[in-house]
Protein backbone atom coordinates (compact mmCIF):
# COMPACT_ATOMS: atom_id res chain seq x y z
CA UNK A 1 0.00 0.00 0.00
CA UNK A 2 2.83 2.50 0.83
CA UNK A 3 4.22 1.29 -2.60
CA UNK A 4 1.28 2.64 -4.34
CA UNK A 5 0.63 6.35 -2.58
CA UNK A 6 4.51 6.41 -3.14
CA UNK A 7 3.98 5.90 -6.40
CA UNK A 8 0.89 8.28 -7.22
CA UNK A 9 2.72 10.95 -5.48
CA UNK A 10 5.54 10.33 -7.15
CA UNK A 11 3.80 10.91 -10.90
CA UNK A 12 1.43 13.44 -9.36
CA UNK A 13 4.82 15.56 -9.27
CA UNK A 14 5.96 14.64 -12.36
CA UNK A 15 2.75 16.08 -14.06
CA UNK A 16 2.72 18.69 -12.10
CA UNK A 17 6.05 19.89 -12.88
CA UNK A 18 5.50 18.38 -16.70
CA UNK A 19 1.97 21.20 -16.87
CA UNK A 20 4.09 23.64 -15.13
CA UNK A 21 7.26 23.95 -17.81
CA UNK A 22 4.65 23.72 -20.12
CA UNK A 23 2.88 26.96 -19.08
CA UNK A 24 6.59 29.23 -18.24
CA UNK A 25 6.72 31.19 -21.56
CA UNK A 26 3.25 31.77 -23.17
CA UNK A 27 5.11 33.97 -25.38
CA UNK A 28 5.02 34.14 -29.41
CA UNK A 29 8.86 33.71 -29.89
CA UNK A 30 9.93 34.08 -33.60
CA UNK A 31 13.16 32.46 -34.90
CA UNK A 32 13.74 34.71 -38.13
CA UNK A 33 15.52 37.81 -37.01
CA UNK A 34 14.84 39.96 -40.56
CA UNK A 35 11.38 38.77 -41.07
CA UNK A 36 10.85 39.96 -37.20
CA UNK A 37 12.85 43.29 -38.19
CA UNK A 38 10.47 43.64 -41.09
CA UNK A 39 7.34 42.81 -38.64
CA UNK A 40 8.75 45.53 -36.49
CA UNK A 41 8.46 48.32 -38.93
CA UNK A 42 5.02 47.27 -39.88
CA UNK A 43 3.41 47.35 -36.44
CA UNK A 44 5.48 50.10 -34.92
CA UNK A 45 6.92 47.25 -32.41
CA UNK A 46 10.47 46.85 -30.91
CA UNK A 47 12.37 43.69 -31.27
CA UNK A 48 13.99 42.06 -28.81
CA UNK A 49 16.30 39.30 -29.60
CA UNK A 50 17.25 36.54 -26.97
CA UNK A 51 20.44 34.94 -27.58
CA UNK A 52 20.03 31.63 -25.11
CA UNK A 53 21.31 28.15 -23.91
CA UNK A 54 17.90 27.14 -23.15
CA UNK A 55 18.30 23.66 -21.59
CA UNK A 56 21.77 24.82 -19.73
CA UNK A 57 22.49 27.99 -19.23
CA UNK A 58 21.43 28.51 -15.35
CA UNK A 59 21.22 32.97 -16.11
CA UNK A 60 19.14 32.42 -19.28
CA UNK A 61 16.79 30.30 -17.24
CA UNK A 62 16.52 32.69 -14.17
CA UNK A 63 15.85 35.19 -17.25
CA UNK A 64 13.38 33.30 -18.28
CA UNK A 65 11.42 32.03 -14.95
CA UNK A 66 11.47 35.73 -13.56
CA UNK A 67 11.17 37.64 -16.24
CA UNK A 68 9.65 36.31 -20.05
CA UNK A 69 7.44 33.93 -17.99
CA UNK A 70 5.74 37.01 -15.92
CA UNK A 71 2.09 38.64 -17.03
CA UNK A 72 3.59 42.24 -16.56
CA UNK A 73 6.20 41.37 -19.34
CA UNK A 74 3.87 39.06 -21.36
CA UNK A 75 1.45 42.11 -21.44
CA UNK A 76 4.39 44.64 -22.60
CA UNK A 77 5.99 42.96 -24.98
CA UNK A 78 2.07 41.93 -26.31
CA UNK A 79 1.92 45.75 -26.84
CA UNK A 80 5.90 46.62 -27.88
CA UNK A 81 7.99 43.93 -28.88
CA UNK A 82 8.52 41.35 -31.66
CA UNK A 83 10.36 38.62 -29.99
CA UNK A 84 13.17 36.54 -31.57
CA UNK A 85 14.94 33.55 -29.65
CA UNK A 86 17.74 32.40 -31.02
CA UNK A 87 18.81 29.18 -28.88
CA UNK A 88 22.48 27.32 -28.57
CA UNK A 89 20.87 24.35 -26.82
CA UNK A 90 22.84 21.18 -25.77
CA UNK A 91 20.58 18.99 -25.43
CA UNK A 92 17.93 19.75 -27.79
CA UNK A 93 17.86 18.80 -31.60
CA UNK A 94 17.94 21.55 -33.57
CA UNK A 95 18.29 21.59 -38.28
CA UNK A 96 21.60 22.48 -39.24
CA UNK A 97 20.04 25.39 -40.96
CA UNK A 98 19.12 26.49 -37.61
CA UNK A 99 22.73 25.88 -36.04
CA UNK A 100 23.94 27.87 -38.87
CA UNK A 101 21.67 30.85 -39.13
CA UNK A 102 22.16 31.38 -35.33
CA UNK A 103 25.71 30.94 -35.22
CA UNK A 104 25.92 33.24 -38.00
CA UNK A 105 24.22 36.23 -35.85
CA UNK A 106 25.68 35.08 -33.22
CA UNK A 107 29.16 36.04 -34.73
CA UNK A 108 27.80 39.12 -36.47
CA UNK A 109 26.68 40.86 -33.12
CA UNK A 110 29.48 39.39 -31.30
CA UNK A 111 27.98 37.98 -28.99
CA UNK A 112 30.17 36.03 -26.07
CA UNK A 113 28.10 35.12 -23.41
CA UNK A 114 24.36 33.64 -22.63
CA UNK A 115 22.05 35.18 -22.14
CA UNK A 116 22.58 38.43 -24.95
CA UNK A 117 19.57 40.51 -25.06
CA UNK A 118 19.73 42.76 -28.54
CA UNK A 119 16.63 45.55 -28.39
CA UNK A 120 16.40 47.36 -31.78
CA UNK A 121 14.11 50.00 -32.12
CA UNK A 122 11.02 50.24 -35.12
CA UNK A 123 13.81 51.22 -37.73
CA UNK A 124 15.99 48.40 -36.92
CA UNK A 125 18.55 50.31 -35.17
CA UNK A 126 20.50 48.37 -32.33
CA UNK A 127 19.46 50.53 -29.10
CA UNK A 128 20.40 47.84 -26.20
CA UNK A 129 23.05 44.97 -25.63
CA UNK A 130 21.95 43.57 -22.31
CA UNK A 131 21.67 39.92 -20.43
CA UNK A 132 20.05 38.88 -17.39
CA UNK A 133 19.01 42.09 -14.96
CA UNK A 134 18.36 41.02 -11.17
CA UNK A 135 14.95 42.82 -9.53
CA UNK A 136 12.06 40.79 -12.15
CA UNK A 137 9.66 41.89 -14.49
CA UNK A 138 9.03 45.11 -13.88
CA UNK A 139 12.31 45.83 -13.14
CA UNK A 140 13.37 44.44 -16.80
CA UNK A 141 10.47 46.16 -18.43
CA UNK A 142 11.36 49.42 -17.15
CA UNK A 143 15.02 48.69 -18.03
CA UNK A 144 13.42 48.49 -21.50
CA UNK A 145 11.22 50.85 -21.83
CA UNK A 146 14.07 53.53 -21.36
CA UNK A 147 15.99 52.51 -24.38
CA UNK A 148 12.66 52.84 -26.49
Amino acid sequence: MKKITLLVILFSVILLGCSKSGAKDNLKWETNLETALEKAKQENKAVLVNFTGSDWCVWCQRLSDEVFSQSEFESFSDDNLILVKLDFPKNIEQSVETKMYNNKLAQKFGIQGFPTILLFNSQGQMVLQTGYQPGGASNYVNHLKSYL
